[in-house]
C-alpha cells in the first residue's frame, strides 16, 4: 500500500503499479472519516494507516456499491463497530448485490457488484448532505447512486469512480486502452457525463479518485475529459 497526504486528505492506493486502487483517509480534527472500503484484503492496511496518523476512523463513506470500493467493509466494522457507515439510498442495494433497475432505468448495471456483504448502512445519503466536512455530491452515472465529495475546507473533491486518471484523465464511461475497466463497469454514459459537469462547477483544489493519482488544480483537465466524453457521444 502506498501512503500520500495532501492537507487534510490522505490517499491509501492498494496495487500502486498493477491496478490501482484508492481510498482516503480525511482528518476531521477528532478523527477520521474513511471514503471508501478498497478490496477485500485491505482491511489491516487502513487501519495500520489510522492508527500511524494517530486518530480513529469515525465514519465510513462510500462513494458507490462496486466490490473493489466496499470489499473491506464486513472486516472494518467488524473492528470499528462504533464508525457509522454512509451509502446513498440508490446504491444500498447494491451494497447487497442487488442489481435489479429503479423505474425509468432502462441501462443494466455492469461491473463487480458487491456480494454477500452483510454490514447495513447507518444513514442513507442524499444530495447536499453534510458529512462533517464534506458536502454528499450526487454523481450518478457509473452506478445509479454514485456519490461524490467535496471537501469545503481546502475544496478537495473525492470523486470515486466518476473520474480516472490511471491510463489518462477520463470521465466515467469514457474508454481508455491503458486502463479500461471503469468504463467496462459504467452504468450509463450521458449521465455520467452529466455528473462530470456537476463535479466541474464545484471548481476543485484537488481531484482524488479511486483509479489514479490525484490531481491539483484539476479544472482544465476536468473540462478536456468532459469535453472528449461528450464527443464520444454521439
Amino acid at each position: 500500500m502506498k501512503v500520500i497526504q495532501e492537507s487534510s486528505t490522505y490517499q491509501l492506493t492498494f496495487m500502486p503499479r498493477l491496478f490501482p486502487v484508492s481510498c482516503y483517509l480525511v482528518d476531521e480534527g477528532e478523527g477520521l472519516t474513511l471514503i471508501d472500503a478498497a478490496l477485500p484484503n485491505s482491511a489491516a492496511s487502513i487501519l495500520q494507516a489510522a492508527e500511524r496518523i494517530g486518530k480513529p476512523i469515525n465514519r465510513i463513506v462510500l462513494t458507490h456499491g462496486h466490490m473493489d470500493h466496499v470489499g473491506a467493509l464486513d472486516k472494518l466494522k467488524s473492528q470499528l463497530p462504533h464508525a457509522s457507515v454512509y451509502i446513498s439510498k440508490r446504491d444500498s442495494r447494491l451494497l447487497h448485490g442487488d442489481s435489479s433497475l429503479d423505474p425509468g432505468e432502462i441501462h443494466p448495471i455492469k461491473g463487480g457488484v458487491a456480494k454477500n456483504i452483510q454490514t447495513q448502512a447507518d444513514v442513507l445519503i442524499n444530495d447536499g448532505d453534510r458529512i462533517g466536512s464534506l458536502i454528499a455530491i450526487s454523481s450518478p452515472g457509473h452506478t445509479p447512486g454514485s456519490m461524490s465529495f467535496f471537501d469545503e475546507r481546502n475544496g478537495h473533491l473525492i470523486v470515486g469512480d466518476s473520474f480516472q486518471t490511471r491510463g489518462g484523465i477520463a470521465v466515467s464511461g469514457k474508454m481508455k486502452p491503458l486502463f479500461p475497466f471503469p468504463s467496462f463497469a459504467t452504468w450509463n454514459k450521458e449521465t455520467a457525463v452529466a455528473s462530470a459537469r456537476k463535479l466541474a462547477g464545484l471548481q476543485p483544489e484537488l481531484l482524488a479518485v479511486g483509479h489514479g493519482k490525484w490531481i491539483k488544480q484539476p479544472l482544465t483537465k476536468m473540462k478536456m475529459a468532459i469535453s472528449e466524453a461528450e464527443k464520444g457521444l454521439g
